[in-house]
């Protein structure tokens, strides 16, 4: 890989419901400060990008008076898009990466491919309790929906066995970094694809 070309992105976004800024660097050494107003997308962000060897910078102004999911879903189409152009024309890129970490009795593992055909398959999440640090459980699946959506990645998450919320967030946010960490190593120059061109 030629070190000498920081693979990073500056994102702004802005609309009546949140006002992000974010800055991330892929290659970095999994240094964050985060702070979305929500806590447990801030814990759940600071193990991918830690895992993941990102050094990632968010600071997410959002209407939590009405709740967390416009916070929560426009941080993950925010952090997509700055991964999406970080990568540039993706060539030399490993394109594939899996992640299966425990936490205590939970299990889930992760799989991406930054295959610009965006996709997320969520499995297993009856196991997830309908509440989770007061939000519904179904947030998380917006928030890697927008996530792989702008991305433009498939990204398959499953959430194999637990009875612990927090720790299957926690197995599914420590494997996306390390499956992200694989996908987007960088090894020559060649496009992992027998098109010759990514999506």
């Amino acid at each position: 890989m030629n070190t000498d070309i920081i693979r990073s992105s500056t994102q702004k976004r802005r609309s009546a419901e949140t006002d992000i800024t974010l800055h991330l660097t892929l290659d970095g050494q999994g240094k964050t400060s985060i702070q979305t107003g929500v806590g447990l997308l801030d814990h759940m962000l600071t193990l991918t990008a830690f895992w993941g060897g990102v050094d990632l910078e968010i600071s997410c102004q959002g209407d939590l008076n009405v709740d967390a999911h416009h916070s929560v879903e426009d941080v993950g189409l925010t952090l997509g898009k700055a991964i999406l152009e970080a990568l540039g024309d993706k060539s030399g890129i490993a394109r594939v990466g899996y992640g299966r970490v425990p936490m205590d009795e939970a299990l889930c593992e992760v799989t991406v491919d930054m295959s610009g055909r965006p996709w997320l398959e969520w499995r297993g999440d009856d196991l997830l309790p309908a509440v989770l640090a007061g939000e519904e459980k179904d947030l998380w699946r917006e928030f890697y929906k927008a996530f792989a959506g702008s991305a433009r990645c498939n990204l398959h998450i499953a959430f194999l066995y637990g009875k612990n919320g927090h720790h299957l967030l926690e197995s599914a946010a420590k494997g996306l970094g390390i499956a992200l960490a694989q996908a987007v190593r960088k090894s020559g120059t060649t496009i992992r694809s027998t098109k010759g061109e990514l999506d």
